[in-house]
């Protein structure tokens, strides 16, 4: 299993694109997950700036956005998951 990729309002969205083109790369697949209008934001600026990374690559990207429950601190939150494949 891949691991997820965990956005912050506050993540830089050079280092999130880095790790999104750094795992597709390798599993051809990356789950990226975010919290919150200002994470979704951060998310979404970085799936762009993967997407221009691996096209470098010859590596065509597609998302699909997902909503998914998640326990934080014994409280149930909804997140975005971003689920992030190559197109073959």
């Amino acid at each position: 299993m891949v691991d997820i990729i965990k956005v912050k309002a506050n993540s830089r969205t050079a280092a999130v694109a880095g790790a999104i083109a750094g795992v597709v790369r390798e599993h051809k697949h990356a789950d990226v997950q975010a919290i919150g209008a200002g994470a979704v934001n951060q998310a979404v600026k970085a799936l762009a700036l993967a997407k221009g990374y691996l096209a470098e690559d010859g590596l065509e990207i597609f998302c699909v956005p997902e909503f998914v429950d998640v326990e934080i601190e014994g409280k149930v939150r909804t997140a975005i998951k971003l689920v992030v494949n190559v197109k073959t």
